[in-house]
């Protein structure tokens, strides 16, 4: 018997059926017998019979294929979100192709329009931290490609998004410091044009005004999330003419590259207390770490997203009748255990 597929056709030849009968019969239609459906899908499965999933895709009009664009597939937070994805996609029988905008606005531009080409049934997006502009995820539209956006969500009306709760969040990591005895805080936030950059510092002044507190915006500083950017904003927290006892930082990472700067200029490690978010497994393995940091639920988060989407895909609402998902996660204040 030879190991290449058979073909409906072939089937039908053989059983000396229409190609019709053959289709219906291995689909269990109620309009053909038993026997003709056993007799069927017997030969098929001794003809190695597999159905063309690209002719199957053609009549339903779906790829079943969702893409993901992201900033780093290397950053373990988003690593978590993908995998919230993938369990849902294999639950729903879906492939899922993965992209990287390298947090670079004009890579993502190419990457929506390449995934669009591709017939993707649905997008899942993080923004890029330079991304100013939110044009080319309009272009879906046109395509009938929904689209849901989350953690780095856009600041434009009338999307879906899942994002977790960094007003609230922040608002707990400052209270917490406030309540420690701190009362100058530093914040190292995120470049102006992300919407996280302005929920963290909503809450950061909520949290100093509700305890009494003058909310200084100097001792707010915002950096583009690198080393060299974290290194520029440290230095001038630690030259403030208010020397900040502590600081909250935008994400781990930044959260690192601050207490190393810190170090570095013979800070001791426990004269400013850092409060850091994303709360990453690496952070509970090192020597000098936050005191705490704001789980988002990064799983959490990318199966969410991949649930509302597959709801868009399979039950698609006319533009006019459309409701938006707006889903916060709410977020939680982890201490670390080796302080």
């Amino acid at each position: 018997m030879s190991d290449k597929p058979a073909t409906i056709k072939e089937i039908a030849k053989r059983l000396g059926v229409s190609v019709s009968t053959v289709s219906r019969a291995l689909n269990d239609h109620s309009t053909i017998g038993l026997t003709t459906k056993m007799r069927v899908k017997k030969l098929a499965e001794e003809l190695n019979y597999e159905p063309n999933q690209r002719a199957i895709q053609f009549l339903q009009g779906k790829s079943h294929t969702i893409g993901v664009i992201l900033p780093e597939l290397s950053e373990s937070f988003f690593s978590a979100a993908i995998s919230g994805i993938e369990d849902i996609a294999d639950k729903r029988n879906y492939t899922v192709i993965f992209a990287q905008s390298h947090d670079d606005a004009e890579r993502e531009k190419k990457l929506v329009e390449k995934m669009r080409t591709q017939r993707v049934d649905g997008l899942l997006v993080s923004v890029a931290k330079t991304t100013s502009t939110f044009d080319h995820f309009e272009v879906l539209k046109k395509s009938n490609i929904p689209v849901v956006f989350f953690d780095r969500i856009p600041p434009v009306k009338n999307i879906h998004f899942v994002a977790s709760n960094l007003e609230t969040g922040t608002f707990k990591a400052v209270s917490f410091l406030l309540k420690k005895g701190h009362r100058t805080i530093g914040m190292i936030n995120g470049p102006a044009t992300m919407l996280a950059t302005l929920e963290r510092k909503n809450g950061y002044i909520k949290a100093m005004t509700s305890h009494r507190l003058k909310f200084d915006p100097t001792l707010v500083i915002t950096c583009d999330l690198t080393e060299s950017g974290t290194t520029v904003a440290m230095d001038k927290l630690l030259n403030h003419k208010r020397k900040p006892t502590a600081i909250v930082t935008f994400n781990d990472y930044v959260a690192l590259f601050a207490m190393r700067y810190a170090r570095s200029k013979e800070q001791p490690g426990t004269a400013i207390d850092f409060v850091s978010y994303a709360n990453l497994p690496i952070i509970n393995y090192l020597d000098h770490t936050p005191i705490a940091s704001v789980e988002q639920f990064p799983y959490k988060q990318g199966e969410k997203a991949a649930e509302i989407l597959m709801d868009l895909i399979h039950q698609p609402h006319q533009e006019s009748e459309q409701a938006y998902f707006n889903v916060l996660i709410e977020s939680e204040l982890v201490f670390n255990s080796s302080k």
